[in-house]
């Protein structure tokens, strides 16, 4: 049985693409363990996989990734492995070095155009550690992965390395949860940090009375979002925090509309392709995104909801209640349908599964 070991920076609770890479692989007959770390307020959860979470004395900047670092380059080297994945660009120095003394396999898993997000803008020396480090890591994995097409374009360009792509598409849901047609509730889900809309949206409720807004998630902006909402005194706003992904279905199931307001802030926002939009898919609501290039080409390509064209409170909620009033009116439904059946799980990991199988035949 081959074994795979999985490394990523966060406590492995809601990862969706992590969870479903190795149970993928676990399904498929790998010996798999998954290493994360704990956090404080990280709960027990059971996998069919192993998983082994470390608990670190720093949590932030540098040091941070520091000690992760240098707590999986050891753990890796008294394990049996014969593929390492690694997930971003801050679990790659540890796997690459673990992967040359043990003489396996290493695959890299880029969620994101890590050097480009909006936490490392203006934090000059900071990114160019980051920039170095990917300068020397990437063209040394024997397999680069990545979520979207123009993001493997981007590192073949710099990097003279093919990318596959392997879309952030979840599992299928067995069934549609009923809609509550009592209310007209709007959701984002995901992490609430910085760049991503949500204060927008906020300020967009006043105009939308007969909504309500729910915001599903936890990040380094939630106290400052939840100080807004309370500071401006707006009533159809709730934030439910941290929620296990297994019982996101059913908030979602709930909703009328789903957002993915992501700001043009660098290439990592512009060329984004987040989960939560295939996660609003599957559950059947229409979407309104970014006008973001590959965001809004994969509205317009499945005619799935709207793309916000002018970035302002009034326009915002006006583009949401045409599209809700669209979907009331049956106009989305064959065709998120449609959709769903082509952006899942089912269909993306036979390209993921054959990645492996090339390496360890």
């Amino acid at each position: 049985m081959k074994r795979v070991i999985v490394c990523v920076t966060n406590d492995l609770e809601n990862d969706q693409r992590v969870n479903r890479s190795a149970l993928t692989l676990y399904e498929n007959g790998y010996n798999v363990t998954v290493v994360g770390r704990k956090l404080k307020r990280s709960s027990k959860f059971t996998r069919q996989y192993t998983t082994h979470r470390f608990r670190l004395l720093f949590s932030k900047k540098m040091w941070f990734y520091a000690e992760y670092n240098i707590r999986l380059f050891f753990y890796l080297c008294f394990r049996k492995a014969d593929i390492l994945l690694a997930n971003d660009l801050d679990t790659l120095p540890a796997c690459w070095a673990a992967s040359k003394i043990k003489g396996c396999f290493l695959i890299y898993d880029s969620h994101e155009l890590f050097t480009e997000v909006p936490e490392l803008v203006n934090r000059t020396r900071v990114k160019k550690v980051w920039l170095a480090l990917e300068r020397f890591l990437v063209p040394k994995v024997d397999v680069g992965v990545t979520v979207c097409q123009p993001i493997a374009e981007i590192y073949k360009k710099k990097y003279g390395k093919q990318f596959e792509v392997i879309r952030n598409v979840p599992i299928p849901k067995e069934g549609k949860l009923i809609t509550n047609k009592t209310e007209q509730i709007i959701i984002y889900q995901g992490a609430i940090n910085k760049d991503r809309g949500i204060e927008l949206l906020i300020e967009a409720m006043q105009y939308l009375q007969e909504y309500i807004l729910y915001i599903v998630g936890y990040g380094d902006l939630f106290e400052s979002i939840k100080q807004k909402v309370e500071d401006e005194n707006v009533k159809n706003v709730i934030l439910t925090g941290h929620i296990p992904y297994d019982n996101l279905h059913e908030i979602t199931s709930k909703a009328h509309v789903g957002v993915s307001l992501e700001e043009d802030s660098g290439l990592n926002y512009r060329f984004a392709l987040p989960n939560k939009i295939f996660d609003y898919i599957q559950t059947g609501i229409p979407v309104v995104v970014s006008n973001l290039p590959v965001m809004a080409e994969l509205v317009k390509t499945y005619d799935i909801g709207e793309i916000l064209y002018e970035r302002n409170p009034k326009a915002l909620a006006q583009t949401l209640k045409n599209t809700v009033e669209k979907n009331g009116s049956g106009y989305y439904s064959e065709k998120i349908s449609n959709a769903a059946k082509l952006l899942n799980w089912n269909v993306e990991k036979k390209k993921f599964l054959s990645i492996f199988a090339t390496l360890i035949k």
